[in-house]
């Protein structure tokens, strides 16, 4: 049986959808119907853990929890319950098991700062980047194009053998004014611009 919960709220919906544009990822239990996000940093980043599962609580099988990787590597994760509204996003989001950005994407600037909060960096003082290499050439033009709905505008940049998204300089003050509100107090020091 699976465990579902009522209809997301759009912070949720939100909060997922920018979880999966950086280290958030789905999963379809095999015998079961429904997918469920599993949230998974660092232990630097509880703080950050925490934040989320406070929007997320009601969806969740538990509290966040402490996992120690190796000797050097400690993680800090929690599941959401296997959810219908989840499985729609799995579907969007997910090809033959690969993470894609879907077509029809529409984010919001808690997307957008939930996004840059996992996955994004700052180099120097105006080199901002979010780090989309996991995504492949297609689908990081695609996400260069939904930034332009924002009127952000940015480049690939390359990263060693990848390529990642590099805002352009004359978009940082807007990029700040969208995100700013929701970034929380741990990560501050991403957006210092």
């Amino acid at each position: 049986m699976d465990n579902t919960a009522g209809s997301l709220s759009q912070i949720q919906k939100s909060v997922i959808i920018g979880s999966l544009l950086g280290d958030g990822y789905l999963r379809i239990v095999p015998g079961r119907k429904n997918a469920f996000l599993e949230v998974n940093h660092s232990f630097s980043q509880k703080d950050y853990v925490d934040w989320k599962y406070s929007i997320l609580k009601d969806i969740t099988v538990s509290a966040p929890k402490k996992r120690v990787i190796d000797k050097v590597r400690v993680a800090y994760r929690f599941y959401t319950r296997q959810h219908p509204e989840i499985t729609e996003l799995y579907k969007m989001f997910y090809k033959n098991g690969v993470k894609i950005i879907p077509d029809n994407l529409n984010i919001t600037p808690l997307s957008l700062a939930v996004w840059f909060m996992d996955d994004g960096s700052k180099c120097r003082k105006t080199d901002v980047y979010l780090n989309t290499q996991q995504f492949n050439h297609c689908d990081q033009l695609k996400l260069i194009d939904l930034l332009k709905k924002f009127n952000l505008e940015a480049r690939l940049n390359k990263d060693k053998i990848y390529t990642r998204i590099r805002f352009i300089k004359s978009s940082l003050l807007e990029f700040k004014r969208l995100i700013n509100e929701y970034i929380i107090p741990s990560m501050k020091y991403k957006i210092e611009i």
